[in-house]
């Protein structure tokens, strides 16, 4: 991965990374461009095809094929995602979780439910670990509970995935 340092206003140091050098970027990056393609299309109130082209959000590239796959199964089941999550979450009223919370256990949710191919405990470290650099202290715990029932409930069969079959740990 390519980095750089860049003086900040205050005069502090920070790291800037790009996308990973070799030519296909790790899901991690895919995942996390994702987080922001979500996020930038959830404040403007608008599809993340619109999003896809913001080189603000991309870092001037074209996002990572499995960006697009994973937002579009996102977008594709948005309701009955949220439904899932709704019912995990029997304390909170959805709409206050925040913006960012709500859409890594969108992305990751949609991973255990639609993507088969992307073990259920990989996508729930994966969320957890980028709730932890994007989103509060405590966001890793919550996420990790929500994801957990969720997953629970897959492999006890009273959640369907892609095509019926349940995902093993």
């Amino acid at each position: 991965m390519n980095s750089f340092l860049v003086d900040d206003w205050a005069g502090d140091d920070f790291e800037v990374q790009s996308a990973p050098t070799n030519h296909l970027p790790s899901r991690r990056y895919a995942r996390e461009i994702a987080l922001r393609i979500a996020y930038a299309a959830e404040l403007r109130h608008c599809p993340p095809d619109e999003v896809f082209a913001d080189i603000l959000v991309t870092n001037g590239q074209s996002p990572p094929i499995y960006t697009r796959r994973l937002l579009t199964q996102v977008e594709s089941h948005r309701e009955r995602i949220d439904d899932i999550i709704r019912s995990k979450v029997i304390r909170w009223e959805f709409h206050r979780i925040a913006v960012i919370d709500r859409l890594i256990m969108r992305n990751a949710a949609a991973e255990l439910l639609y993507i088969p191919d992307v073990p259920p405990k990989v996508s729930i470290n994966e969320a957890i670990e980028i709730a932890k650099k994007y989103s509060t202290d405590k966001s890793g715990k919550f996420i990790n509970g929500v994801l957990d029932a969720i997953h629970h409930d897959i492999l006890s069969g009273s959640i369907a995935t892609t095509g019926g079959q349940s995902k093993s740990a």
